[in-house]
Order: C-alpha cells, then structure tokens, then sequence
C-alpha cells in the first residue's frame, strides 16, 4: 500500500461512523460528539460495573454448578457424593488457570476479542473463525437459557404462570434487550443491586453454614423423593470426568471480560484485569464454600427441589431469609442473559471489522452501544426461545459446548503467544495454558460425547456452518474491495457534463423547489412526466403542459408515454438512453417528495418518488438525489 493511501486510511480512522450514517471528526471510538474521551467515559465501564455487567452469567451459574456435580456423582450413592469436592476443587483450580490466561490476553489484546483475537494471530485465520463461531453459540444459547431458567423459578414459585412462560420468557428478554440499548453502563447500574444481593446471600450460607454442625432446617426437601442411587459402590474415572465436565457449566462467562475490554473506562486493560481477577476470585469462594456445605450437611439432591434451596434452608433455615436467597438467584438467573449483550456486540464488531460480518455490526450509537449487535443478538434469543417452548431442558444440552471450544483454542495460542515472545518466566506461563489447554480439551470432548444424542449434535453442525458464513461473507467484501480499487490510490477527480432529470406530476411549490436544485447541480436539466394511456392520464399530460407553457420556468417538460400503468419503467428506458448516447455524462435523477409535519401524516403519501428511486437504483447506474421539502 501506497504512502498516500496509508494516510488516507489513517485519517478515515479518525471519524467513526454515527447511527444515523453520518461521522463525527475525531471520535476514535464514535462518542466524542458530546465533549471528547472524558464524555466518552461517561459511556465506559468501571471495574465494579464490569463485574454487574459482564460477570451475571459465571455468578448465575453457582446455582447450577454444585448441582450439576451432585447429580451426576449421585449415581454411585453416598459415596460418589463424598467426591463432591475433589471435583470442585479440580474446577476451582482449572477456573484458576483461566483467569490467569484471561488476565494475559487482557493485556496482550486490549482491542477486545478475547479467544478470537489469540487464535486469529497464534493459530491462523481459520482457527479464529471456529473459535469466533464458538462464542457466538455460546452467547445466543447463553441468552435462552438463562432467561428460561429465570422464568421456570418464577413458575415453581407460581405455577399458574406455567403456561405462559414463553411470554414471561419474551418479556424478560425484551426488559435486558431495552437497558442494553441504553449502553452498557446504564446496564452495570440497573444490574448492581441484583447481583451484590445474589454474592451477598450466597456468601452468608456459607459464612453460616461454615459454624454450624448439622442442618438447621430440611423443610425445603420434606416430601421430595431422594434422587440418589443405592446399588454403586464404587466410583470410577468415567463419572468423574462426567462430573467434571458438568460442573465445568459454572464457568461459562469467564471469557466474556477479556472480549470486551474496549467497553472499559481507561485504563481498559489495568479495569479488565481487575474484574477478571475479582470474577474468579468470587466464583471460587462461592463453588468451593457451598461444595464443602454439601459434604458437611450430607447434603442428598432430590426431585423438585435445587441443591442450592437445600443449601439455604439447611444454612439459614426455612424463614425470610431462605426466599430472599431464592428470589434473588430467581433474578439473576434471569438476568445472567446480560454477559451476553455485553460480550457478543462487541466480538460481532470486531468480526465486522475484519469483515467477517457485515459493517453495520462495526457501527456504534451515542452511548457506545453496538445497537445492531444487540438487535441481532436479541431477536435469534427470541426465536430460540419461541422454539424451545421456554423449557430450559431443552436447551441445555446445547449450551457451554462452544465455550470450551474457546478456551482450548485460547489456552493453546496462549502457548504460542509465550514461545514466540519468550519475555521472563514464558515457559511456566506456557506450561499453564498448556494444563488449562488439556483440561479444558478432556472437558469439551466429554461434553460433547455424553450430550451428544441429547442435542449437542446441532453444535457440531452448525459451527461449521458459521465458520462458512464468515467466509462468505469475506470473499463477497473482497470482492467489493476489487472493484472498488481500496488499498490503491485512485485517478485525480475530473469534471463530467452533468445531467439533472426531475420527475413532475404537476405544478407546486415542490416543482419549483426541485428545479431551482437542479439548475444549482447541473448543466443541463430536464423535467420528464410519465403519461398514462388512459383518457385520464391524458387529460392530467395536457392540462400539466398547458400549465407549463404559462409558467414558462426554462426547462423543457418532456413526456414520456407509459404502455403500461407502471411509473418506474418510462424513467428507467430514458436514463438508459441518455446514457447510451452520451456516456460520459454523469445523470442524475432528482425525486423531489414532501417531508410532512408528523410521522402519522406519511400515511398520507403516495409513495411516487420511493416507486421510482427504487426502479432506478435497479436498473440504472444514475445517481439518486430525493429532496425534501418540508412541511410546517
């Protein structure tokens, strides 16, 4: 690339494009409008806000997580419980090498990314799309199982509201989808509460239950049926590994940080770092507190009721404090959907930057919001949801696939990433991410293969069909780059003889409006009528140009006789003839339209002037100028 065309490019850097499709001088990151990077800020998030924000889903998931582990221990009896945690304390060390690696990339990718970006420098151009394929499932499937595991809480406390879950489902989406579009921050802060509530009573079990030598109460139990099995008696390494890789569940959403450090306040990468440690640093206290509750209280899962009400009502007794604990997991659980809307816009804009996806993910609003992003991401939630009936049970088996995908990836380009760079201490720091590479690899194969039957085999199938779509994307933007000759400098711009056609139907203030435009653009301007063949479209042709010869404005009024009622057509044939007999004029379609007073008065419009822009943006090579002329 030439010198000029690297300045070009790097001025172009210097403008973002604004919501409306217009630019803002000097905004690197599309917010300065309204007072530069100290606004921009205002938009940004702090390391406490990131924590509401970004970290709902991990937190949501000690809900799960403990009982994922018990379930699937349950099977060999009371002594597959007794490896309840071993297990955890295997997760906790594993979520400790991944927020070590997250707090890494962090640093060495402060653009944002995450997995993606380490797999598209370290293991190649393919690689980083099956990796951003992976977090795109991830994050969509994130977003429909959290909302219907908030909701089916809702419906245990209420069941007369079961039937109409998929509504309650929708309507939760739609409250996440609207904060988001608010920004991120204003996200963070509605989120707060919620979560400082959810840590804090997950914290004061286990401070309590710590002190207590036997269950305070078993009344969230009584009458449930124990699920635990009574003819195992040994444990091996296949069930382990099964409650593993189930477990693993709680740590979906530890990525989600370093994949949108941009949407920090400066200095992002030091704020992003921060949250991720303090992440990790809450996740495992909490896994590993109510993992030892369980052994301490001899805790059995049973039907019907979640380990982590038995965990309360053993901890705290069945009282106020045991439903604030369960309305506040109901909560987060539901609003765990936000990881996500903080996360996949801003991995969809770096796509669209590498034009992977379409540009208009790239673009942000005023608030440092990807709007498209969050649409986008809101209306595939929703038709997921609206597929899934609203039973959690059927999504499951689909979720946290893609995310182990994404750490084993990112686990291994942080090994090259070190053996590359050899800085001071590479080889311990590679030796970690290859251990947490390993772990992470066994998990998402043991993940795979148990829920496999059960729907993971629509994962499988659509990563690739993802990673295709990126491409073609790609090639169709490369395409368009050809032809467009970016990267080259372009010839010196020269004037062409300029031809101006206004479409009039009658005489008005607009006729007038759009001819004194015309002969202010070009040097030749012409005013065309399309005449109907019926005797009322000749009567409208004759009475058009008797007016006409009276007002006498300069500019000659050439009919152009339609066979058809069609109005676009007539237009159509005549560029396309005065461009073949002239084609180094440069035409130009002039569509004068009234802009009414109030948006309900464009009911009212005939719709004349978007007939024929669009016929002859179809048909013609013409530029399209619609003036508006408004009312009031």
């Amino acid at each position: 690339m030439s010198t000029l065309a690297k300045k070009l490019q790097r001025a172009a850097g210097t403008a973002e494009e604004s919501p409306d499709g217009g630019r803002t001088a000097g905004a690197p990151d599309g917010g300065a409008a309204d007072g530069g990077p100290a606004a921009e800020d205002r938009h940004r998030l702090t390391a406490t806000q990131g924590l509401a924000a970004l970290s709902l889903d991990a937190m949501a998931s000690v809900a799960y997580g403990p009982e994922a582990i018990v379930l699937v221990l349950a099977a060999a009896g009371a002594h597959g419980l007794g490896f309840t945690l071993p297990v955890t304390l295997a997760i906790a060390t594993l979520l400790a090498v991944l927020v070590a690696s997250y707090r890494q990339v962090i640093a060495a990718f402060p653009d944002g990314g995450g997995s993606y970006a380490v797999a598209k420098r370290h293991l190649g151009r393919r690689t980083g799309l099956v990796t951003a394929a992976s977090l795109v499932l991830d994050y969509v499937l994130n977003v429909a199982v959290s909302t219907t595991a908030g909701v089916a809480a809702l419906t245990s406390a209420f069941p007369a509201l079961y039937g109409d879950r998929v509504w309650l489902c929708l309507g939760v989406l739609a409250l996440v989808t609207g904060v988001n579009l608010r920004g991120i921050v204003d996200s963070a802060k509605a989120f707060i509460v919620p979560t400082a509530v959810f840590v804090g009573s997950i914290l004061t079990i286990v401070a309590v239950g710590l002190f207590r030598s036997s269950p305070v109460s078993t009344a969230a139990s009584a009458g449930h049926a124990s699920v635990l099995g009574d003819s195992a008696t040994g444990v091996g390494a296949l069930l382990l590994l099964k409650a593993f890789a189930s477990g693993c569940s709680a740590l979906t959403g530890v990525e989600a940080v370093a994949n949108a450090v941009p949407s920090f306040r400066a200095p992002a990468a030091k704020r992003a770092q921060r949250t991720e440690i303090a992440l990790g640093a809450l996740l495992g206290i909490m896994l590993i507190g109510l993992s030892v509750l369980i052994g301490r209280f001899h805790l059995q899962p049973a039907e019907g009721v979640t380990v982590l009400a038995q965990l309360a009502d053993a901890s705290l007794g069945h009282n106020w404090a045991f439903y604030v604990v369960q309305f506040a997991t109901m909560i987060l659980l539901a609003l765990a959907a936000n990881t996500s809307f903080g996360g996949l816009p801003v991995l969809m804009g770096l796509l669209a930057r590498d034009n992977y996806l379409p540009h208009v993910f790239g673009l942000k609003a005023d608030r440092q919001v990807h709007r498209h992003g969050v649409l986008a991401l809101a209306t595939v939630s929703a038709a997921l949801l609206v597929f899934s009936g609203g039973d959690t049970n059927t999504l499951v088996p689909l979720f946290a696939i893609g995310v182990f995908v994404g750490f084993t990836i990112c686990q291994v380009g942080m090994v090259r990433h070190w053996r590359q760079e050899r800085s001071a201490g590479w080889r311990a720091k590679a030796l970690l991410n290859g251990l947490g590479a390993l772990l992470t690899g066994v998990s998402a194969v043991v993940v795979t293969a148990t829920k496999f039957t059960d729907g993971a085999w629509l994962i499988v199938l659509m990563l690739p069909v993802l990673v295709l779509a990126f491409e073609t994307v790609h090639r169709a933007y490369g395409r368009i780059g050809a032809r467009l000759g970016l990267g080259r400098v372009p010839e010196p711009p020269h004037r062409c003889h300029s031809v101006v056609i206004v479409p009039v139907s009658h005489l008005s203030r607009l006729t007038s409006e759009a001819l004194t435009a015309a002969v202010s653009l070009g040097d030749e301007v012409r005013a065309v009528t399309v005449t109907q063949p019926d005797t009322e479209g000749r009567r409208a042709a004759e009475s058009l140009r008797r007016d006409w010869e009276l007002w006498q404005p300069g500019v000659d009024l050439i009919e152009l006789p339609a066979p058809t009622r069609a109005l676009g057509r007539p237009i159509v044939d005549y560029v396309q003839t005065m461009t073949d007999r002239h084609p180094s004029n440069r035409v130009t379609v002039l569509i004068p339209e009234v802009e009414p007073a109030h948006v309900w008065q464009r009911l009212l419009q005939n719709q004349r002037g978007a007939v024929m822009a669009h016929a002859v943006r179809r048909d013609t090579d013409a530029v399209i100028c619609r003036l508006r002329f408004r009312l009031g």
